[in-house]
């Protein structure tokens, strides 16, 4: 259950709530290629990470099934939070398509507004797997409700994509960490080597 009380003091915008924290776990379970591996792989692994995740109610029985659609809503919210680093390679049609799969997975776990005198929480009126897949939902629409929605993003150092809550002043934060903007500075300098070498000379 995902909550937004009343009369609770503003987050910083540099502060990484609950609901950040529930998005980035969702995300943070893809292999990248350097260690990393995949933890929605199969029914077995995707339970597992589930058991040690108490806002998803700890054991739940899943499926392959059940991890293939997890996977698929996981990555298609990479591909926006890789929208908002500016990846260029997640913008058009790659986002067109993330954006209408939200909507489908929208459609199929909704939630519910539940009010009480201390404020109001959305959470899953559903059980089981599907209630997994509606508070990762509540999630997103808790924190995308702020003016910081932006703020949390997938890295554009390739092959890292790593979900992160950027905390620079101005919003401008494009990596994970500063090893992979290294990484993509050395990368783009070999590139205008190997092009400065190659070029003939007038």
């Amino acid at each position: 259950m995902i909550t937004a009380a009343a009369g609770s003091p503003k987050a910083s915008p540099r502060t990484v709530t609950p609901t950040v924290e529930t998005v980035l776990a969702f995300v943070n379970t893809r292999a990248d290629g350097s260690g990393r591996r995949e933890l929605f792989g199969n029914g077995d692994s995707f339970a597992a990470w589930l058991a040690e995740r108490d806002e998803f109610d700890g054991e739940t029985v899943v499926t392959d099934a059940d991890a293939a659609v997890a996977r698929e809503l996981r990555d298609a919210l990479v591909t926006v939070l890789l929208a908002h680093s500016g990846d260029e390679e997640s913008l058009g049609e790659p986002l067109l398509r993330a954006e209408r799969h939200l909507r489908r997975v929208g459609s199929l776990y909704p939630l519910a507004t539940v009010v009480t005198a201390s404020g109001v929480e959305l959470a899953s009126p559903q059980a089981g797997v599907p209630r997994v897949f509606g508070t990762v939902l509540a999630a997103v629409t808790t924190f995308a409700q702020s003016s910081d929605w932006r703020r949390i993003k997938a890295c554009r150092n390739p092959p890292c994509h790593f979900g992160f809550f950027d905390r620079t002043r101005n919003g401008g934060g494009l990596y994970c960490s500063t090893g992979c903007g290294s990484q993509v500075s050395m990368r783009k300098h070999r590139q205008r080597q190997r092009h400065d070498s190659g070029t003939p000379s007038g």
